[in-house]
């Protein structure tokens, strides 16, 4: 029946979670998907599940990093300069809010979201026994450089006093004592205990059974073609291959959502970041707590079946290349860390666009102009740790539950 059917466009973790709480609020739920269920940036990525992560790109002086950076053949962060007004405007925007008020604004959007997913994934793995890999191990921020270890100090103290957010110091020797895959004579770390870790691509295998167990009906490989908002309210979807109809519409697509501006009627300001990954077989000497080295900007993941190395920023628009130069960057950014930073054979390497907001701050509400279209998309680079909770919230917005969440800083209406 429409009226009780909710059509989701977008078979990534978001998409998967708004599915998966709006089975719980006892709709039907019928999900496309234009690839494959649990692909593109949901596939392999670093897997963190952090609310260290509170706040947004938007730091003061981050423009200045970045434009230092891209003059370097070896900077985490790239741009692909090209003529087009809509990446000149996002980075205008951008820009503009890298302050410590818009900073602090963001991540007050931010942590929340945050907070909340860790908590619902918790319930969600354990009470549908999800086969992901989850470990509560923390984040491990790690330092060669005794400067760029005690600067972060002043970040620790804003997490700390703003969002209930502190790490653990380890200095020092005391670093490899904690993490004994590092190498000796490194600067310090910080241990934010509270951050988890799964591994994606069998969490988005796992889901799927479950989902479809419940009655969702998953279609791959099937494309949005139009919407069509009917008089009596319901919404009318059509695809390259039939019709769907329901009471509402989710479009959680990521970063390509904005190819969707005609069928939407409302282009979504985001651009795509383009991260790679790179996965392998568990080295010798492999880490058990995951590590972002912030110098070079590279996270390490180590899964209970493999290992991984991940991040990396590159603006190239919706380029489908995998550049050697970039991927090449996650080897050598670990080697200066770890004793044994990447081993053979290598499994996979993976791209995939991460769906940025010139504010680091999700896409979560009505469509402007389509009351019954709920967007669900533009959450950079934290779409896996926000997922339960951007689904919940969806899901409150349907049903016309309170909402668990204020949902007012994710709305679109903001642009």
């Amino acid at each position: 029946m429409k009226d009780s059917t909710v059509i989701v466009v977008g078979g990534g973790v978001i998409g998967a979670a708004c599915a998966h709480y709006l089975v719980k609020a006892g709709r039907k739920v019928t999900l496309i998907e234009k690839d494959l269920f649990g692909h593109a940036c949901s596939l392999h990525n670093c897997g963190y599940v952090c609310p260290s992560h509170a706040l947004p790109l938007t730091e003061p002086g981050a423009v200045g990093t970045a434009i230092r950076g891209m003059f370097k053949s070896n900077s985490p962060f790239s741009v692909k300069w090209r003529l087009d007004p809509k990446l000149a405007l996002w980075f205008f925007r951008f820009a503009r809010r890298c302050n410590k008020k818009d900073m602090l604004q963001g991540g007050k959007a931010i942590h929340p979201l945050l907070v909340s997913s860790l908590k619902l994934w918790k319930e969600i793995i354990h009470k549908d026994k999800l086969s992901c890999e989850w470990k509560s191990k923390g984040l491990l921020y790690a330092y060669a450089s005794k400067k760029a270890f005690e600067a972060f100090a002043a970040t620790d103290e804003l997490l700390r006093h703003h969002f209930n957010e502190s790490a653990t110091r380890h200095e020092g020797d005391a670093l490899q004592e904690l993490e004994p895959a590092l190498k000796p004579g490194l600067a310090g770390g910080w241990h934010y205990e509270g951050d988890a870790h799964l591994r994606s691509d069998l969490l988005m295998a796992s889901w799927k059974q479950n989902l479809e167990s419940k009655g969702v009906e998953i279609h791959e490989k099937c494309t949005l073609t139009g919407i069509i908002e009917n008089p009596d309210s319901s919404v009318t979807v059509s695809t390259d291959r039939n019709l769907f109809e329901g009471s509402h519409l989710v479009i959680a697509t990521g970063a390509v959502t904005p190819h969707l501006r005609e069928e939407l009627g409302w282009r979504a300001p985001i651009q795509p970041g383009k991260g790679y990954s790179i996965t392998m077989p568990r080295p010798r000497i492999c880490p058990e707590i995951p590590v972002i080295f912030p110098e070079t900007k590279v996270g390490v993941t180590p899964f209970e079946s493999g290992y991984r190395l991940g991040s990396t920023m590159e603006f190239a628009g919706y380029d489908e290349s995998l550049n050697p130069k970039r991927y090449g960057l996650l080897l050598k950014g670990a080697e200066d860390y770890l004793q044994e930073p990447h081993c053979e054979p290598i499994e996979n390497i993976w791209y995939g666009w991460r769906p940025m907001t010139h504010d680091s701050i999700p896409i979560i509400g009505p469509c402007p102009g389509r009351k019954n279209v709920i967007l669900a998309t533009g959450h950079n680079m934290l779409g896996l740790s926000m997922a339960p909770g951007t689904g919940k919230l969806v899901t409150e917005m349907i049903t016309g539950s309170k909402p668990h969440l204020e949902p007012a800083p994710y709305s679109p209406e903001r642009f």
